[in-house]
């Protein structure tokens, strides 16, 4: 199974983002058996970013992609069920365009629902004790756009899944934000490890069952 994670670079005057750490970090460690996988960095910004990512699954074909981004003030491991049609930039992306009110695909549909095993992650990260869970709403800021598009790039890909997750901010960021969550950036790697055993294990018993799996 080849897996593609993407962390994007700093924004938001921030001058780290754990999602680029974090999946840098896991692909310098070895990936469980039968997993190839690499990282692609992208940059905060709405056409860029997504014009980048289906650049590289076509050209590398991996069978599952996660997108990871951060989410300053949640406090666990996001788990994105949904991205919605929209563009609404509450700040300027890194290119400094600020969309309101506009459809990412106009022609697409009003939103496309992750392709994950969302459940079975969420239950295999508790086990371990990361706190995860389930969201319904993944913003509509550039994390959101890059979702949508890259759901929208799959449902012509046969037998990829993909989706997206959020992380909270790092203890060194949260340190300078009275009150905010943290989440160190060794448990964020140990849940993305959690996270792709669980697909591949969903995608054996998806093999095993014939091509179907309730």
């Amino acid at each position: 199974m080849k897996v593609l994670f993407t962390g994007f670079e700093p924004f938001g005057g921030e001058n780290t983002n754990p999602s680029a750490v974090a999946v840098e970090q896991i692909c310098l460690l070895p990936p469980p058996n039968g997993v190839h996988w690499q990282a692609l960095i992208l940059p905060v910004e709405f056409n860029r970013s997504a014009t980048l990512l289906k650049s590289c699954i076509n050209s590398w074909q991996p069978d599952l992609v996660l997108c990871i981004g951060q989410a300053g003030g949640r406090p666990q491991i996001s788990l994105e069920q949904v991205a919605i049609n929209l563009l609404e930039a509450r700040i300027p992306d890194n290119s400094g365009w600020q969309p309101s009110g506009e459809p990412i695909i106009p022609t697409g549909p009003a939103a496309y629902f992750s392709t994950l095993p969302l459940k079975a992650i969420r239950q295999q990260l508790q086990h371990q004790g990361i706190p995860a869970n389930i969201s319904y709403t993944a913003g509509t800021y550039v994390c959101n756009a890059l979702m949508y598009q890259l759901l929208h790039q799959l449902t012509s890909i046969d037998g990829c899944r993909g989706g997206f997750i959020h992380i909270p901010y790092t203890p060194e960021q949260a340190a300078e934000k009275p009150d905010a969550p943290s989440m160190a950036v060794a448990t964020v790697v140990r849940a993305l490890m959690e996270i792709v055993r669980c697909c591949q294990q969903y995608s054996q018993d998806i093999a095993a069952a014939g091509g179907t799996l309730d």
